[in-house]
């Protein structure tokens, strides 16, 4: 299960909304609409748009929901599910969300800490004894928020081949997408004497995938219970969403979804849909759809999650400027009309993102198959004009655009030392 190369291979890619012209799209209900017309309901139509220039640029399908209020006032589509028999894409399939996971995990540590289970400036240490070199200087804060210094597991290729090498790439394709990882052994790579700690822990910021193992063993450790029963049990159960899921060692969607290909000059598409994402685990291993997590977004940014300390340090962002930020388990951008807080995701042929308005009220969450292993650049400025016009309008200027691709990481702010 590839993830992305070169400042964390499962870095959230909040770069992301591709499709192709659009062959399909279904908007929600206008009777439950708001009387007043939001920024996603005036430009539905440059939503959809902007779905079908992602799949233009080569992106094979993409879909995408807004919901203002708790309704969804746009849903969209565009491109085919299935190179073979060309059906449209739905807007209700599912997806992968790659780190999008991260939020889901972040959110369960914290509920930890409001019932007095752990802190969020204890050691981790304290609860995984020698679980990494330092484990006793790294705080549970900075596994959450990516200041540990902490090396990523993904940056190892003994994990995740580097697909611009094509020998490395084949044996991805034949062996390496199967193969099945415990976080425990990925977590002991990342501590392998031949890596280094990028920083002293508390003194920088890098995303590292490595974080968020250590917080799925920590919530284990606390609980008595994997990460994924208790995500389950605290948040997929209590908000209904029930097209949410952790896969395990399962290398299969639900359906419907759209397929993810590897498409390559002189070579047949490449259908990679199925992946063995154990590779991801706590870091990006999860399958939603839109809807689920326009819903997940609007609970948790909402407070209907967490009580009100735990949400103070879920939006306490280190500074990653001009415009973004990271908090916990949340990503910052600054657009030009509003803060939003989300994330990104993407691994080998699937793009995702899920972002809202700090006050619950309005959510985007999009998903595309780019068609190559990551997202070309075009792609990259469509998604991001999306994430603006959803929360925005339509942009009036390329600045505009410009703006919302420096505020998000994976628009460029990967490290921060």
């Amino acid at each position: 299960m590839p993830i992305q190369r070169g400042h964390g291979r499962l870095r959230n890619l909040a770069a992301a909304a591709a499709v192709a012209v659009a062959l399909a799209c279904s908007a929600g209900p206008a009777a439950a609409l708001p009387a007043q017309r939001t920024p996603a309901q005036a430009a539905t139509g440059s939503l959809q748009r902007h779905l079908g220039a992602l799949v233009s640029d080569g992106a094979t399908a993409a879909l995408g929901q807004v919901r203002e209020r708790g309704v969804a006032v746009w849903r969209g589509s565009a491109g085919t599910s299935d190179l073979a028999r060309r059906p449209p894409v739905r807007p209700d399939g599912s997806f992968r969300i790659g780190s999008v996971t991260k939020s889901f995990v972040a959110a369960v540590v914290l509920q930890l800490a409001g019932e007095g289970r752990l802190r969020l400036d204890d050691p981790i240490g304290r609860h995984l004894p020698g679980v990494v070199r330092d484990a006793d200087a790294v705080s549970v804060r900075q596994i959450l928020n990516h200041t540990s210094g902490i090396y990523d597991y993904t940056e190892d290729p003994r994990v995740l081949e580097d697909p611009a090498d094509p020998a490395a790439l084949e044996r991805w394709l034949s062996t390496g997408r199967w193969r099945t990882w415990t976080p425990a052994a990925l977590v002991a790579l990342a501590d392998d004497p031949a890596h280094a700690a990028y920083f002293p822990p508390g003194t920088g910021w890098r995303y590292s995938n490595t974080d968020y193992l250590l917080a799925g063993l920590l919530i284990e450790k606390v609980t008595g219970h994997t990460y994924a029963q208790e995500v389950t049990r605290r948040i997929l159960r209590p908000l209904h969403l029930t097209h949410t899921r952790v896969p395990g060692t399962s290398v299969r969607l639900p359906e419907p979804h759209a397929h993810a290909y590897l498409l390559r000059p002189g070579h047949k598409p490449v259908d990679i849909t199925e992946q063995n994402m154990s590779a991801a685990g706590p870091a990006g291993e999860m399958i939603s759809t839109a809807d689920d997590l326009t819903r997940f977004t609007a609970a948790l940014l909402g407070g209907r999650l967490l009580g009100p300390a735990q949400q103070r340090e879920l939006t306490t962002a280190v500074d990653l400027g001009p415009d973004g930020g990271y908090g916990l388990g949340l990503e910052r951008a600054r657009l030009s009309c509003t803060t939003v807080w989300g994330h990104g995701g993407g691994m080998y042929g699937s793009t995702a993102l899920s972002f809202g308005t700090p006050d619950g009220r309005r959510q985007l969450a999009v998903s595309f198959n780019p068609s190559g292993i990551f997202p070309t650049a075009p792609q990259t400025t469509t998604s991001h004009t999306l994430l603006e016009t959803a929360f925005c309008g339509e942009p009036r200027s390329p600045a505009a655009t410009k703006t919302a691709i420096s505020a998000v990481p994976g628009g460029g702010h990967r490290h921060r030392q």
